[in-house]
């Protein structure tokens, strides 16, 4: 069972934050569900830059430079579909980049990988470089990016924003982006009786680097500790390896000066010395943090993967732990969850009643009823991590549900009652989160229009705040630097945040049908959101310090009483 919705009469009635006491009008308070729904990996100026009004592709005036510190003629690639050939090499430049069909300067993906063409790869299988077009599935998918910890400091290059290619391993591709206007949330928000949406184009990740760390910082605002990590130097320590950059790796445009003494871990760099590796320099985060990919401890986790290579349970407090103190109905919506986690009750379940697995997408040699899909990320699901949804917990089985529910219950939510909980995150399934390599752009966006049609033709549209952001950046350029230290604009770590990422929010009450919120905001302010509107503690420094979206309702308003 699943907790029973809170009326609109019990949430009116929690404490308030202190700011929304004195002003009880705030259309804040007029929010009786906050939907986030978190897709995966594109930067602002990848996705959105083509957005009027926003600060886009048009302001880039930023040229990628070499690990020389000189900037780049041309820009190799390694996509099959970009490289030369089959590209005709018209960039002429000496040594790495010789032979390129790019100059130093943005390009649009479209041009030469179109929505349908048939480069995605089967689920499951791994396409290091890409799909050679016509020999793949259909959905224009691109090759990956690297989106890690210290391989994005080095890109944003301490606010200049100019590394982006020499520190990624798909090369230039990480200056290429997207025609805003042929993507389908895109073409929704501008048909005629579209819902009122604001843009904000000055939201960032929370984190440096992936997937996973953003997940735990949108429900958690900390950066996960291993307490009593090896940190021996030896094999099984998880601990990354930098070099006087704060790199941790080589790359086709990037060779360390470490040679192969760098490592590339799941942890942080270590503090202490060890036979093999140099000092951590001094300007690096160190310690035992996890910051990359890491299974968790408790199922579903990646199949085979050793105890000694999974996160030991977390105990630290979460935004769930906040809500349901305070007696607030929340979930976490993952696609595919039902299939992974082995409950037939729950809806989303695909695999029939065994003895095998009936879905043909299920990961091979899996067990029934535990049937994780080919694409189901395992990383994707922060709650997992944490001690109190551990499994067999009543938690866990209340809080942690399949994106198919969410989708009935939305959907269920008319003429006149929104059955949705007051809080409700959504984790699109692999093959539906836009994430590069794996997943088609078009084909995901075009779930989230879906997503957004099941809340805004119900009767939860009337009092719903819908939060559409992405986890990270997924190795992709922006050109606008993030708060830090250089510029002082906004909340900011040894943590981050890092890149900016594409984020809207559709809500009743804004004040014009489009406009673009230029607030500072990161990851955290989603968090801040749902605490200054229920009134709970922050988690952290950062959701303390950071922006609300409450911003969104100031933006597009007349100016001088006009």
């Amino acid at each position: 069972m699943h907790a029973r919705t809170a009326s609109a009469a019990l949430i009116a009635a929690l404490v308030l934050t202190p700011a929304m006491a004195r002003d009880k009008t705030s259309p804040l308070v007029r929010i009786n569900h906050i939907v986030v729904i978190y897709q995966e990996n594109h930067s602002f100026d990848n996705l959105y830059g083509g957005w009027e009004g926003v600060d886009g592709l048009a302001n880039v005036k930023v040229a990628q430079i070499a690990q020389s510190g000189e900037p780049f003629r041309c820009l190799k690639q390694n996509d099959v579909n970009l490289n030369s050939p089959p590209l005709a090499a018209v960039c002429a430049e000496a040594g790495e980049n010789a032979g390129s069909a790019f100059g130093n300067a943005p390009f649009l993906i479209d041009d030469f990988i179109k929505a349908g063409d048939r480069t995605c790869p089967p689920a499951g299988a791994s396409a290091p470089n890409g799909v050679p077009k016509g020999s793949g599935l259909p959905g224009g998918c691109t090759r990956d990016l690297v989106h890690r910890f210290y391989q994005e400091q080095y890109q944003i290059d301490g606010g200049r924003m100019d590394r982006y290619a020499a520190g990624s391993d798909a090369l230039g591709l990480a200056i290429g982006y997207y025609d805003t206007r042929r993507l389908p949330i895109y073409k929704y928000l501008h048909r005629r009786g579209h819902p009122r949406y604001v843009i904000a184009d000055n939201f960032f990740q929370a984190a440096f680097g992936g997937s996973f760390l953003n997940h735990q910082w949108l429900i958690a605002a900390r950066t996960p500790e291993w307490s009593g990590a090896i940190d021996d130097g030896s094999a099984s320590d998880l601990h990354s390896v930098v070099d006087v950059n704060g790199m941790p790796v080589n790359y086709g445009l990037y060779a360390s000066p470490a040679g192969a003494a760098v490592r590339d871990g799941a942890l942080t760099a270590s503090c202490n010395p060890a036979a093999g590796r140099a000092p951590t320099p001094q300007d690096v985060v160190c310690g035992d943090f996890a910051v990359n990919t890491i299974m968790p401890f408790a199922w579903p986790y990646a199949p085979g993967t050793s105890d000694t290579k999974r996160l030991p349970m977390l105990t630290t407090r979460t935004i769930g732990d906040s809500l349901s103190a305070a007696h607030i109905g929340w979930a976490w919506y993952s696609g595919g969850w039902a299939n992974a986690e082995g409950d037939p009750k729950q809806p989303g379940y695909t695999n029939g009643d065994g003895p095998a697995c009936a879905d043909p997408n299920a990961m091979p040699n899996s067990a029934w009823p535990k049937c994780p899909d080919k694409l189901f990320q395992f990383h994707h699901q922060p709650f997992n991590y944490f001690a109190n949804f551990a499994p067999g917990t009543a938690a866990r089985a209340q809080h942690l549900r399949d994106e198919a529910e969410f989708i009935e219950l939305a959907r269920g939510s008319r003429p006149h009652r929104c059955k949705l909980q007051p809080v409700s995150f959504v984790k699109p399934a692999g093959a539906e989160n836009e994430h590069p390599g794996y997943a088609s752009e078009s084909a995901g966006n075009d779930h989230l229009v879906e997503l957004l049609k099941a809340i805004e033709s119900g009767a939860c549209a009337r009092d719903t705040m819908i939060v559409v952001t992405y986890d990270e950046f997924g190795g992709t350029a922006d050109h606008v630097p993030p708060p830090g230290k250089a510029n002082g604009k906004g909340a900011y770590d040894r943590w981050g945040p890092g890149t900016r990422i594409p984020a809207l929010v559709i809500a009743p009450f804004l004040k014009r049908d489009f406009a673009v919120d230029h607030v500072v905001h990161d990851t955290t302010s989603i968090l801040a959101t749902i605490e200054r509107r229920f009134g709970l503690a922050p988690l952290g420094t950062r959701d303390a310090a950071v922006k609300d979206l409450s911003s969104v309702f100031d933006a597009g308003a007349p100016r001088n009483g006009r």
